[in-house]
């Protein structure tokens, strides 16, 4: 079975979301995102792989090296599903408070 990857298994893994912090200023190449890491090239080439597949960056090869931008636009699944549970929570909350006055008056 083929495991599908999305944006959430993107954001999930502190290094990957390190990673997607570098490139939001521009493209870099492999060995900038791995300078000042403290991970190595190995390390950082699994990160980019599941970034790819899940479609949060764009590998191109420029000559020797390989350049790795940022799909940002791709984050907006995650702001949508926020902002509905940011939403979802706020009525409860009020349903709550609504709640809570009513039994302190009896």
């Amino acid at each position: 079975m083929i495991e599908r990857r999305d944006v959430y298994q993107a954001i999930a893994d502190p290094t990957r979301r390190m990673i997607i912090q570098k490139l939001s200023g521009g493209p870099l190449n492999i060995s900038q995102i791995v300078e000042n890491s403290g991970i190595t090239r190995q390390g950082i080439a699994k990160h980019l792989k599941v970034l790819n597949e899940c479609g949060m960056i764009a590998l191109t090869q420029k000559g020797r090296e390989q350049v790795c931008e940022a799909r940002l636009e791709q984050l907006d699944e995650v702001v949508d599903w926020v902002n509905a549970s940011r939403k979802l929570w706020n009525q409860r909350f009020k349903k709550l408070d609504k709640f809570l006055a009513e039994t302190k008056k009896q």
